[in-house]
């Protein structure tokens, strides 16, 4: 998966918006105000941090050790860094941006929940 289709993807999810609190890099996508995606594209390889459960995040690692990493300079119990060098195809990446994106919208109060 590209980066500019990781920015499509995470756009069209309700509610969200993208902002870049760290200067021009890394692109950090939200939902409610919460952070669900951060895209690193000038990173070689490009990569996108996200959310998972604990579980799920140990068994990603161990499948994909290449590919799926210790998020970098997150909660490494939550979150895993995807490398976008064709490792994973772009149906899963997707898959993993939409459980990050359902994960925070979980967390969030309903008020602030989109609808």
């Amino acid at each position: 998966m590209k980066p500019d289709d990781v920015t499509v993807h995470c756009l069209a999810l309700p509610g969200s918006a993208e902002d870049f609190p760290f200067g021009d890099s890394p692109a950090v996508y939200r939902v409610g105000g919460k952070i669900f995606a951060i895209l690193s594209e000038g990173a070689v390889p490009p990569r996108v941090s996200v959310k998972l459960p604990p579980d799920e995040v140990l068994a990603m690692r161990a499948q994909h050790p290449d590919t799926v990493l210790p998020g970098y300079h997150l909660n490494k119990r939550h979150w895993v860094t995807v490398l976008l060098s064709g490792g994973l195809e772009a149906e899963e990446v997707r898959e993993l941006l939409g459980q990050s994106y359902e994960i925070v919208v979980a967390s969030l109060p309903r008020r602030l929940r989109p609808a």
